[in-house]
């Protein structure tokens, strides 16, 4: 059995980093996604419709956030084998509109452990804080499922 995860790790925190999504990534991923409105994608439509340049669509923030250097240190630091986790849900909650050229300020608070199955299946619950200039522009939770690799199946 894997080591449980310590319920003392609730508000556990990474350090900050900092990113910006420059124009030709954004449109990269709007025609990734399917993104149709060329508000996600042409600048002059961006600004016609009020917007001092290309909003980050929604979801972009997930794409953001794998730019953390040390990404893979907090689920290292947790005690947690990067091989036996499963991505278990994600949820974005936006607070204001972000834009190409923004710096952008991330940060990951630990906000819930538990488990499942005697074990078997642990849950992280995790919080990411995207901010501008000290203003909240999302919040990112995701649920991250750690499985005993012993566990009966």
């Amino acid at each position: 059995m894997t080591t449980p995860i310590d319920p003392a790790l609730v508000g556990t925190r990474t350090e900050e980093f900092s990113t910006s999504a420059e124009r030709g990534r954004l449109r990269f991923f709007a025609e990734a996604t399917g993104q149709t409105d060329p508000l996600y994608s042409d600048l002059d439509a961006a600004r016609a419709a009020g917007h001092p340049d290309l909003p980050i669509p929604p979801t972009f923030f997930f794409c953001l956030e794998m730019d953390n250097p040390n990404r893979s240190d907090f689920l290292t630091q947790l005690g947690v084998d990067v091989r036996t986790i499963l991505h278990g849900g994600q949820k974005f909650t936006y607070h204001a509109p972000a834009y190409a050229g923004d710096v952008l300020t991330f940060w990951t608070e630990v906000t819930d452990v538990s488990s499942k199955k005697g074990g078997a299946l642990q849950f992280i619950v995790r919080d990411t804080h995207v901010g501008v200039s000290g203003k909240p522009v999302a919040t990112l939770t995701s649920t991250i499922v750690v499985r005993d690799p012993k566990a009966a199946r």
